[in-house]
């Protein structure tokens, strides 16, 4: 048996008659990078809503490393360890990236309410914040202010964050939303990079990351679960070729 991190058990909502996500059993492996991919309006923004407790089921359960959290509020989810981060790129614009960082490592260390400290208390945070902008790639660029960053950089800012709040399982959500190509294939193998001896979640469009670096795929149509596998299996399937592009000769490659 494999270890499980994460598990959903005919996880559902519903507005008022509509059915957003139905009966959705998720398996995700620890260590692994998994991948909920399906059309607009398949419900995978209100699963990760779901799990980060922003809305509330219906009926179903979650665990969280054999816990059942499904009764549990967003901080006490995020205490656990299961961090996402946000379609919209979620930065102090008007922080240097090392300050950004370094506020990620607060919130983490729970002294993100001492605000009467002098800013030399806050030196000890700067060794690690630079080191996880070196993981990003950024470390050139501590002192820099985060308005000045293209897109794609803000995006790697935002997943540096999003690791000094020590993560167990990473959501990301539309990581490369928006992006040109160079930005597109920069921040997949940054993923990639820092997946490394974490969990990571991801709702994505673009089946060029997806295809890249994706362990397990799970496709989500109409709420439910329509295929799951790795990619070279679940792209070969009619159904999801159907789902994607209104015919079973297509390849998948080319949804977006």
């Amino acid at each position: 048996m494999s270890d499980i991190i994460l598990e959903t058990r005919q996880l559902t909502k519903e507005f008022k008659g509509f059915t957003a996500v139905s009966q959705v059993d998720l398996n995700v492996v620890r260590g692994s990078i998994h991948a909920l991919i399906g059309p607009n309006g398949a419900g995978k923004t209100t699963c990760f809503n779901l799990l980060t407790k922003f809305l509330e089921p219906t009926s179903g359960a979650i665990l969280f490393n054999g816990q059942d959290i499904t009764g549990e509020r967003p901080a006490q989810i995020a205490r656990r360890g299961i961090i996402r981060s946000f379609q919209i790129s979620a930065v102090f614009p008007h922080l240097t990236l090392l300050e950004n960082v370094r506020l990620g490592l607060q919130r983490a260390l729970g002294t993100s309410y001492h605000f009467w400290k002098s800013e030399r208390s806050l030196k000890p945070l700067d060794i690690r914040a630079r080191a996880l902008l070196a993981e990003v790639g950024l470390e050139d660029l501590a002192d820099e202010l985060t308005v000045n960053l293209p897109y794609g950089r803000k995006r790697a800012l935002e997943i540096a964050t999003t690791l000094a709040m020590e993560p167990e399982l990473m959501l990301l959500d539309e990581p490369t939303q928006g992006m040109g190509h160079e930005d597109v294939h920069r921040v997949a193998e940054l993923i990639k990079r820092v997946s490394v001896g974490r969990t990571i979640l991801m709702v994505e469009h673009n089946m060029s990351v997806v295809s890249t670096i994706a362990d397990t795929i799970t496709v989500l149509q109409r709420g439910a679960v329509l295929a799951e596998g790795p990619y070279a299996e679940v792209s070969r399937n009619p159904q999801v070729m159907e789902a994607y592009m209104g015919t079973t000769d297509g390849q998948l490659q080319g949804a977006h």
